[in-house]
């Protein structure tokens, strides 16, 4: 039975016979873990919010722009001008939807260092995010801690979405050839979004995981649709004998890096630099340093400054996002010449 306080709150859920009371008993006993907090985390996210599990974890690495807003329905202007990141803006707006269960958001990339810390007590993890890289990780990490899992991808008015439960279905790595013969080189900058296509994976995400989380059966299929032409697609899927996660063999995971750059595909370009051997910066500190350059803002979530026509975005764990371009190695020079001297030691 479920705490008659609340008895109200998810009475018309606890009504439909494949959640009911127990069922509803077993979500709020449960661990939610969102990993990116773009439109489709922001989708799946609140909807388990609203049904009541228990402990809900949202990871994400960005900051909120404006061209956000078409699609991301966490977040509003006032979020922009506060100089929110994503991760906290979203656990901020949540709290005030549901505070009878604990919401947790962290500011982060997620790699190699950090994602088993993340999901350490998961019951299900979802996929919010952006790129196959950063998903192939979360399939290692799923896979050698038995944690279901379920990946959603949306681009133009396409999306899809699959449910992965390590040792019964295909992994992502058994399914990648599939995924990534579907137009791999398409971004939202290049292609644009329909923000329903999001929307329609993140409540269908939600849904397989609280499948999951109150035991019920869940999809075997990858599930494929088009908003624009009002077409659905279901591909059965099964483990591929030659599939090296479905054996162990966890690459993503094991793949180790020092400094790693890569580019972000938005409506203002930028390339982010990790640097896994700073743990930690002081942003007042940085900010002292850089005001000789002009104008420096920054909060307890991030700090950002303009040098030579591009912003820079630093992050406390060190991290940064170079925008205004996508030159690598201009972006590492930045880096090293403003942020690395004051590395915590």
């Amino acid at each position: 039975m479920i705490d008659r306080r609340l008895r109200d709150r998810y009475s018309r859920q606890t009504m439909f016979p494949g959640i009911g009371e127990e069922g509803q008993k077993k979500l709020g006993e449960s661990t939610a873990v969102i990993i990116g907090c773009g439109a489709l985390g922001c989708a799946s996210t609140t909807f388990l919010v609203r049904a009541g599990v228990g402990r809900v974890r949202i990871v994400d690495r960005d900051f909120i722009e404006y061209h956000n807003l078409q699609r991301q329905t966490l977040f509003n202007e006032e979020d922009i001008k506060n100089g929110l990141p994503k991760a906290i803006a979203a656990e901020r707006h949540l709290k005030k939807v549901n505070s009878a269960i604990e919401i947790e958001g962290i500011v982060a990339d997620v790699n190699y260092t950090n994602i088993e810390h993340f999901c350490r007590g998961a019951d299900v993890i979802l996929d919010g995010l952006d790129n196959f890289e950063t998903r192939f990780l979360i399939n290692d990490v799923a896979l050698k801690h038995r944690i279901p899992w379920v990946y959603g991808g949306a681009i133009a008015a396409n999306g899809m979405t699959m449910t992965i439960i390590p040792g019964r279905t295909a992994c992502l790595r058994c399914i990648s050839p599939v995924l990534t013969s579907r137009q791999p080189t398409l971004t939202c900058e290049t292609a644009g979004i329909v923000a329903t296509a999001p929307a329609i994976i993140g409540a269908l995400q939600a849904t397989e995981a609280i499948k999951i989380l109150v035991g019920a059966e869940t999809s075997r299929e990858l599930v494929i649709i088009d908003v624009w032409t009002d077409t659905f697609e279901h591909i059965t899927t099964a483990p591929q004998e030659d599939c090296p996660a479905c054996h162990g063999k966890y690459e993503f995971l094991e793949e180790k890096f020092a400094v790693k750059i890569s580019s972000l595909c938005g409506q203002t370009r930028g390339v982010q630099v990790v640097n896994t051997a700073m743990k930690s910066i002081d942003l007042v500190k940085l900010a002292e340093k850089l005001r000789k350059l002009g104008k420096v803002n920054y909060n307890e979530f991030m700090l950002s400054f303009a040098t030579g026509g591009y912003e820079i975005i630093v992050f406390p764990d060190g991290r940064a996002i170079i925008k205004n371009t996508l030159d690598q190695t201009l972006a590492k020079e930045l880096y090293s010449r403003y942020i690395a001297p004051l590395s915590a030691q």
